[in-house]
């Protein structure tokens, strides 16, 4: 039998959703019942009736799932796959910050461990970031862990004395001017869009700045045939997929290697054993619902 049928028959038998983030392997995308970007997927496991989840991303991502749906089993193929990004969040020194800055709010990307966000006022995402901020009634905000994010968002809330936490997604921050510039040069035709997370010296190159929704609903819409886009290269296998004419390019061919952690095997077993599951602390649970659920009440960005 090929995966696919493997896991078509799996769904079935074993009443699990799989789903995938846009970074994952192109052949666990295909045989996704959904692929999106972390918290599109986190939520879109609330509107779906099914008691067994697999959830092919890094860790934060797993975590935010039982987060929003603590009564279904959410089920990680590779608890090894963890965010080095989110990793880069030192809660001691967090707390410290809180009890020394009590009149500043804490916002927290959602790319972080649920630790962070027991210890944020609100959460965001790369999409609605800049709504979030500007929806706060504190005039001083820490903004965490990326801070080529928050460099973004300083660039438009300025309102608001932001501090941005020296965390990075090695991912992004590993694409150059110079890797545009050298595609730029033999397609200069192509659209260049990047994600947030990318540092500021190729975002100021960019046409566009996205989410990973964003580049995809930009990728779709528009007229262009060819595509610089700044982001992990895995997103081309979904972009090609909803516009199978035009052509996508990878500055750096940047690759997450934690995402790869999660193979074919890894979910087939998964989605056989319905192990392992994510395990979160309750009260842990109850903190961290509130800054994603203040975030949810914010609503999403443009």
């Amino acid at each position: 039998m090929s995966f696919q049928q493997i896991v078509n028959r799996l769904k079935e038998e074993n009443e699990v959703l799989l789903i995938a983030h846009n970074y994952q392997r192109g052949e666990i995308q295909d045989a996704a019942d959904y692929v999106g970007d972390s918290f599109g997927l986190a939520r879109k496991v609330a509107e779906m009736d099914v008691p067994n989840v697999v959830f092919c991303g890094v860790d934060f991502m797993a975590e935010s799932a039982v987060i929003l749906n603590p009564e279904k089993k959410i089920i990680h193929p590779e608890p090894m796959a963890r965010c080095p990004m989110a990793a880069m969040v030192d809660i001691d020194r967090l707390k410290r910050y809180r009890e020394e800055n009590p009149e500043a709010a804490v916002v927290s990307y959602v790319n972080t461990n649920v630790e962070t966000k027991a210890y944020s006022d609100i959460c965001c995402t790369s999409s609605n970031a800049m709504k979030v901020v500007r929806s706060l009634e504190e005039e001083k905000v820490l903004f965490l862990p990326d801070k080529n994010l928050g460099n973004y968002i300083t660039r438009f809330v300025k309102d608001k004395e932001i501090e941005v936490w020296e965390g990075y997604c090695g991912t992004h921050d590993n694409i150059t001017p110079k890797d545009i510039t050298d595609l730029k040069e033999l397609y200069p035709d192509a659209e260049v869009i990047v994600h947030p997370e990318c540092r500021p010296d190729v975002v100021d190159i960019a046409d566009h700045v996205g989410s990973t929704a964003g580049i995809l609903k930009r990728t779709i819409e528009s007229s262009s045939k060819r595509f610089i886009i700044g982001t992990e290269v895995e997103m081309g296998h979904r972009l090609k997929k909803e516009s199978p004419d035009k052509e996508f390019y990878f500055p750096g061919n940047p690759f997450c290697s934690n995402m790869k952690m999660i193979t074919k095997e890894k979910v087939i077993r998964s989605m056989q054993d319905l192990e392992p599951v994510v395990t979160v602390d309750e009260d842990l649970i109850e903190k961290a619902r509130i800054p994603l659920e203040r975030m949810i009440e914010v609503g999403r960005g443009d």
